[in-house]
């Protein structure tokens, strides 16, 4: 049973981490691995109890433990987790629990929220009003009001805002003078 002991911690060491050979596994790894196999219930192994015999089993300066330091963690965390039961066997009953194990992973899944969220056929009230048939926008034309953008500046808007002057009628003109 050690040996498929040997292949989860090898299995949860290279998670995450592409350059790991396998050979030690970090704290979070660690964690992931206690959590995963159920080895922390929540209540007799908790992730604070899981931190605490990581940096117990662990070389001072060091950041991983090798599988022999684990084998170690998990011989006090098999304490914890099953009282009544002698070391041994609860170190057996903890590699039954590693048994066959993977890491696993989880997706976001966000196809159905996008889906729910941007299904026109379900919109109601005025936030259906601007869309035709097909579910598309209307673009102006589903619009209650529209803005007169014409005009210039901040004045008033509208067609000619601007005051022009009226054309003299022609005999009215001043003659054209030229000064040599």
């Amino acid at each position: 049973m050690a040996s498929e002991a040997e292949k989860t911690f090898q299995r949860f060491a290279v998670f995450g981490d592409s350059s790991s050979s396998g050979a030690e596994i970090n704290k979070k790894n660690f964690s992931k691995l206690c959590q995963d196999c159920g080895i922390t219930d929540g209540k007799t192994v908790t992730s604070a109890d899981v931190d605490t015999v990581f940096n117990k089993v662990k070389a001072k300066d060091a950041g991983t433990i090798t599988f022999q330091q684990f084998t170690e963690a998990m011989k006090e965390l098999s304490q914890k987790r099953f009282k009544e039961k002698s070391p041994d066997q609860g170190l057996q009953d903890i590699y039954q629990l590693m048994e066959g194990k993977n890491p696993a992973t989880t997706s976001a899944s966000r196809v159905g929220a996008v889906d729910r969220l941007t299904n026109t056929s379900k919109y109601t009230g005025s936030h259906q009003e601007p869309l035709d048939d097909s579910g598309k926008g209307k673009d102006t034309a589903g619009r209650d009001t529209t803005t007169d953008n014409s005009g210039y500046g901040r004045g008033p808007k509208g067609p000619t805002t601007r005051r022009i002057r009226p054309e003299p009628p022609l005999g009215l003109q001043a003659p054209l003078t030229l000064h040599l």
